[in-house]
C-alpha cells in the first residue's frame, strides 16, 4: 500500500488490535483454565464436562476460522471483527448467568466463533494498513495475549476473594464489559483498508481462492503454523504438571509462568521490529530455534535452574514465533487476499492445537512420564525449524499477487 495521509492513526489502530487479542484469546480462550476450578465446584461439573466445554470452544474456532476470513474478504475486516467481538460479548454475558451444562456449551462455542471472526481479520487489517511495519504491528497485537494472561492472573483471584463463590460469574461479567468496550472502540476508530475489485457482491471468485489454498508457499507457512500450534499447546497444558511432578510446588510453577507472560508482552513487538529490517525468515528461524532449546532444557535435568531457564527462553521467544509466522502468512499474498490466506494458515494452527494434547496425553499415559511427550514435541518443532529455513529462501515476489498486477515485493530475506 502506498504511503497515504488517509491511513488511520497507527497507535489507535494497533491498540485496538492488541485489545482484540487480549479479549478473544487472553480472556476468551486462556482465562477458562483459571476460572474453571471455582466454576466447576459451584455448578457441580465433572472433569469430563469441563473438558467438553473447552473442546467445544476450540472446535468452533476450528470450524469457523476459515469462514471468518472469507467474511472479512467479502464484507470487510471491520464488519467481521465487530461481529466476532459481539459474539464474544454475548458468550461472556451468558456465562455470567448460565447454570445448565448444555447452555454453557453453546456459550463456550460462541467464544470460539467470536475469536474466529475477530482475530485473523484483525491481523489481516493491520498487515494491509501498515505493510512497511507489518512485523511490528502484528508483534504488538500478539502481546495482547501476554497482557491477557497477566491480567487474568491478577484480576480473577482478586474477584474470587471479593465475591466468594460468585467470583467466577463476576469474572465473566467483567470480561463482557471489557469486550463491549473494545467492540465500541473498533466501531469508532478502526477502518477498512482500500479494497481491490472483486466479483459481483464483493465475493472473491472461487478460482482465486484456490490459487491461495494450493500455493506451495502458503501451504509451507500454514504447515509451519500448525506445527507451532501443536508444540505451543503441549507446553501450555503439560509443562507446569511436569514441573510439579518433578517435586516443585504449584506456586513456584505459577511464578515462572507469570514471568514468562511478562517477558512475552515485550517479545512480540521486539521480534516484529527486528524482522522488519532484518528479514522475516531470519527472525522466525532464530525464534523457533530458541523455543526448541527451551523445550530441551527440562529433558536434560529436572532441576529448578533448568525449569527457570525454560520459562525465560520461552518468554523471550514464543511470541516472536507467533508474530513472525503470522506476519509470514500475510507476506505471501496481495493485500486483498490476506484475510483468506491468514485464516487458512490459522486453520492449520487450530488443528495442531487439537492434536497436540491428545498425542502428548497418550504418550504421557503410555510411558508413565513426560519425557516422551516433550521429546516428541521437540522432534515436531525441529521439523518446523527445517520449514522455516525453506521460508527464508522464499523469493521476494508475492506468491499470489493481483491478477493483472506486476510482481510486488515482500519483506522476506
Amino acid at each position: 500500500m502506498p504511503q497515504s495521509m488517509n491511513r488511520p492513526n497507527i497507535f489507535i489502530t494497533v491498540l485496538c488490535g492488541t485489545l482484540t487479542s487480549l479479549v478473544v484469546i487472553g480472556f476468551g480462550r486462556l482465562a477458562y483454565g483459571v476460572i474453571l476450578p471455582s466454576m466447576r465446584t459451584d455448578l457441580g461439573l465433572s472433569y469430563q464436562q469441563a473438558g467438553i466445554l473447552s473442546t467445544v470452544s476450540a472446535l468452533c474456532y476450528v470450524c469457523f476460522v476459515l469462514i471468518g476470513g472469507l467474511a472479512a474478504a467479502r464484507w470487510g475486516a471491520k464488519a467481521s471483527i465487530v461481529f466476532g467481538m459481539l459474539m464474544v460479548v454475548l458468550g461472556f454475558v451468558g456465562l455470567a448467568f448460565a447454570a445448565n451444562f448444555w447452555l454453557l456449551a453453546i456459550l463456550m462455542g460462541l467464544l470460539g466463533i467470536g475469536a474466529a471472526f475477530a482475530f485473523a481479520p484483525m491481523v489481516a487489517l493491520l498487515a494491509a494498513w501498515f505493510p512497511e511495519k507489518r512485523g511490528l504491528v502484528i508483534g504488538c497485537m500478539t502481546s495482547g495475549v501476554g497482557i491477557g494472561i497477566l491480567a487474568t492472573g491478577l484480576l480473577v483471584p482478586f474477584l474470587f476473594t471479593a465475591f466468594g463463590d460468585q467470583g467466577w460469574r463476576v469474572s465473566w461479567a467483567v470480561f463482557a464489559g471489557t469486550a463491549l468496550f473494545v467492540a465500541v472502540m473498533i466501531s469508532l476508530f478502526v477502518h477498512n483498508p482500500p479494497r481491490a475489485h472483486t466479483s459481483a457482491g464483493g465475493q472473491l471468485p472461487a478460482d482465486e481462492k484456490w490459487l491461495i489454498y494450493r500455493n506451495p508457499r502458503v501451504l509451507i507457512v500454514a504447515a509451519t503454523y500448525g506445527i507451532i500450534g501443536l508444540g505451543y499447546i503441549v507446553q501450555t497444558v503439560f509443562m507446569v504438571s511436569f514441573m510439579v511432578e518433578s517435586g516443585y510446588s504449584e506456586s513456584t510453577a505459577g511464578r515462572y509462568v507469570a514471568m514468562m507472560g511478562l517477558l512475552s508482552i515485550i517479545a512480540g513487538p521486539l521480534w516484529g521490529w527486528v524482522s522488519d529490517f532484518w528479514g522475516r525468515g531470519n527472525a522466525l528461524s532464530i525464534s523457533i530455534f530458541l523455543v526448541i532449546v527451551s523445550m530441551g532444557l527440562p529433558l536434560i535435568e529436572q532441576t529448578l535452574p533448568y525449569f527457570f531457564f525454560h520459562f525465560v527462553i520461552m518468554g523471550v521467544s514464543l511470541n516472536g514465533v507467533f508474530a513472525m509466522i503470522q506476519t509470514s502468512a500475510t507476506d505471501q499474498v496481495a493485500p486483498r487476499y490476506i484475510p483468506i490466506a491468514f485464516s487458512f494458515a490459522t486453520l492449520f494452527f487450530a488443528v495442531g492445537q487439537f492434536l497436540g494434547p491428545a498425542i502428548a496425553g497418550w504418550l504421557i499415559g503410555t510411558s508413565g512420564g513426560f519425557t516422551a511427550a516433550f521429546g516428541f514435541t521437540m522432534l515436531v518443532l525441529t521439523t518446523g525449524f527445517a520449514l522455516t529455513l525453506v521460508i527464508r529462501r522464499f523469493p521476494n515476489e508475492l506468491a499470489v499477487g493481483e491478477p493483472s498486477a506486476t510482481p510486488n515485493k515482500t519483506n522476506a530475506p
